[in-house]
Parts: structure tokens; sequence; C-alpha cells
């Protein structure tokens, strides 16, 4: 028997000691890992720099320097709903369909409006860049709790850099719903993880409020509670249950809000989105676009789009070898399925993908491993992607015509 498993008699155990409340330091110390601080300034340095880029192809276009940031294409909705509310505007398309503006979901708007009204000095614009930008923030120290969580400091200082400089990651810095949905998103997945099942209902019941694709949070979570409880034979929290159902009731409510507003409870929704050319079509559309493609090209934004799309369809093969956590697996097929099955502009397809971050894991630990080997190739690679990012976020922005 070892030493350590015998009972020490009392007179031979350590003076006990006062016990004081934690310290601040102490607090800060839990509560924000390791290493966070410097990811998350990496972070905000790469989407500064894409700021200014953004701004200065603005100015040697002759541009407004900041307007493509905060009204550009579906920005421009948003904020016309922050002002005046659903039902005000439709679009005619090129080919007749009326486009009407409950396609969009109303929590983004819903906070613009809502900071306009607390802050009346900001402008509609600069409240909608101020929630962007804070989401953009609080959803990569959720990335970096979840990479710390399953794989240590490395990876998810890691996790977080590859996320910042993703060619299309400039929507997290201008007035688009994707940061505020990741926010919500990410921090959902980590309640998941952690087993704080109704905090993961109630996030991901406000994701499904932020945006279409909210959907995916919403099947994650739950099919990750019913997993849970499969495995502990229904021997389950309350919570859990209660955040299996919350989970998916922001997504439905809007859809059956909208339908009750069309007449048409349970299709209304999706005949609004068709009129966007947005409909699930297991394929047909991106198989029409490819050959497309193929036969005429499409300049520098869809071949690029088809390229990202592409690697993210191998990324989330190489996730499912990695047997990351299922909410993880399950949450990021769901988003490759909608961009991969859905019809509607390639162009805007690598943004739907842009909160998909478990899906930059395994390029997370491979660029962890030549860190530790070769930390100057590490660098290059970083450098040459973070380039990529800046200028292909400019030219999206500032220079195409390509909806984003």
């Amino acid at each position: 028997m070892s030493t350590s498993s015998v009972p020490r008699p009392e007179s031979a155990a350590a003076p006990s000691r006062p016990l004081r409340p934690p310290t601040l330091p102490r607090i800060a110390r839990r509560q924000f890992p390791e290493g966070a601080l410097p990811a998350l300034a990496l972070f905000a340095a790469v989407r500064f720099a894409g700021v200014l880029t953004v701004i200065l192809a603005n100015a040697v276009r002759g541009h407004p320097l900041v307007k493509s940031l905060a009204h550009s294409w579906d920005s421009r909705w948003y904020l016309h709903i922050a002002a005046h509310g659903y039902g005000d505007k439709i679009w005619i398309s090129p080919q007749g369909a009326v486009q009407a503006d409950w396609a969009f979901f109303p929590l983004y708007p819903g906070l613009i409006r809502a900071m306009t009204t607390v802050l009346p000095f900001l402008t509609p614009g600069q409240a909608a860049l101020l929630i962007a930008w804070s989401a953009a923030g609080v959803a990569a120290y959720g990335v970096y709790v979840i990479g710390h969580h399953l794989y240590g400091r490395g990876v998810a200082t890691a996790l977080v850099a590859l996320w910042a400089a993703l060619p299309h990651s400039v929507e997290l810095t201008i007035a688009y719903t994707e940061s505020l949905f990741a926010a919500l998103a990410v921090w959902s997945l980590y309640c998941v993880l952690k087993g704080r099942w109704l905090w993961a209902g109630v996030l991901a019941a406000l994701a499904g409020l932020s945006r279409p694709s909210g959907f995916a949070i919403a099947v994650a979570v739950s099919l990750a509670a019913g997993y849970e409880a499969l495995r502990q034979r229904g021997r389950v929290p309350a919570s859990l249950w209660a955040g299996a159902v919350l989970a998916p009731l922001g997504w439905l409510g809007y859809v059956l809000w909208v339908g009750s507003q069309t007449g048409d409870l349970l299709g209304g929704y999706f005949k609004v989105q068709s009129a966007w050319d947005s409909r699930f079509d297991f394929g047909l559309g991106s198989a029409r676009f490819l050959k497309t493609l193929l036969v005429h090209g499409g300049g520098v934004v869809y071949p690029a789009a088809l390229v990202i799309v592409a690697a993210g369809v191998l990324l989330f093969a190489l996730l499912c070898l990695e047997r990351a956590p299922l909410a993880l697996v399950v949450f990021a097929g769901v988003l490759i399925l909608l961009v991969v099955g859905g019809s509607g502009s390639f162009s805007s397809k690598p943004r739907f993908l842009l909160p998909a971050f478990p899906l930059l894991i395994p390029m997370a630990r491979a660029l962890t491993r030549t860190w530790r080997v070769r930390p100057a190739h590490a660098v290059v690679v970083y450098g040459g992607l973070t380039v990529v990012s800046l200028l292909f976020g400019a030219y999206v922005t500032a220079v195409a015509r390509s909806p984003l």
C-alpha cells in the first residue's frame, strides 16, 4: 500500500487555515481561461484590420468610407425593419417575385431599435455595427472557451485566430446577423458541453430568432439532449428536457408568426422565402450553379465561394474523424446541409458557414502542431490566410456587386 493512501493521524495533520472568500483576481482567473486575452487581442486586431481595409477600398473607389459596413445588401432591410417594423417594405425582383421583409428574422432589428431608443444619439447604422462588433467579440470568446475546454490553450488560440482570418469573416464586422447568431449558438453549444441544458435551450431559442439557419442550433441541442437521455437511460435532470423543448421555439415561433401574417400558418413563411429564391431543393440549385460556372465562368466571387463551400464539406469529414462532441458535429453538419442542399445566390453561401466554427477544429489542431515544430512555418501560413481574408473581404464589400 502506498503511503499516500494511509490516513494521517489528527496530530500530524497540517494546521487548518481560515476559509477566505475568493478574491477578485482568483475569480477572474477561474472565469477567464488561461490565454484568452492574447487570443481575443489577435481576433480584434485581424478584424480591425479588416474594417480598415474595407474603408481604404471605399476611399480608393470614391465611395462613402463606411457605407458598405452598415448599409450593404441585407443591412438595409434590417435597418428599415428596426425603424418601421414589418410589412412596410417589399421589393419586386427582376423575375417578378414579390420579396417581403418577413424573410428577415426579428432579433437583430429589434436590438437595433432598442439600442437607438436607449441611446438616441446613435444612428441605426451605428447601433447595428456596435451590436455586430460586440457580438463578434462575445462569439470569439465563446469559441476560445470551447476550444480550451476540449483541447487546451494552443488549439483554442489557433481556433479563434483561424475564425478571424476566414476569407468571408468580413461579415463579422458589417451590419449582418452572422456575429449575433454565432455568439448565441457558440454559447449554447458551450452550455451543452457543460451540461447546463436550460441555458443551452434559452440561447438556442434566441439564436433561432436571429436568422433562418437558427434551425441548426435547435437541432444540435435537441439531439444532444436526446443522446444524453439515452446514454443515461432516462435518468436525467428536468432541465435537460426543458432545454430540448425550448431550443426550437424561437425559430418555430417566428415561422408560425409569418405564416399567420400571410394567411398560411404552416406554409406562409416558406412561400416568403421562395420569393427570395431561398428553399431547400436537395442540391439542385447548387448543381445548376456548378454547371453554369464551369461553362461560363464567374469572375472572382463565385469560384471563391465554390472553393470555400467545398473546403467546408472536406473539413466536416475531418471533423467527424476527429470524433468531436455530438453537438458540435450536428451543428456544423446541419449548416453544411443547408448550404449544399439549399438554393439561392451561391455568393452568399460562404457567410452561411461562418458560424460553423467546429469545422476549423482539424485545421486548428494541425496549425498548433506546426507551431510547436516549425513556428516560422505556422506564422507564414497564418499570415497568408490573413492577407487573403483582408483582401477578399474588401473586394466583396467594396468592389464586387455580388450579393453578400
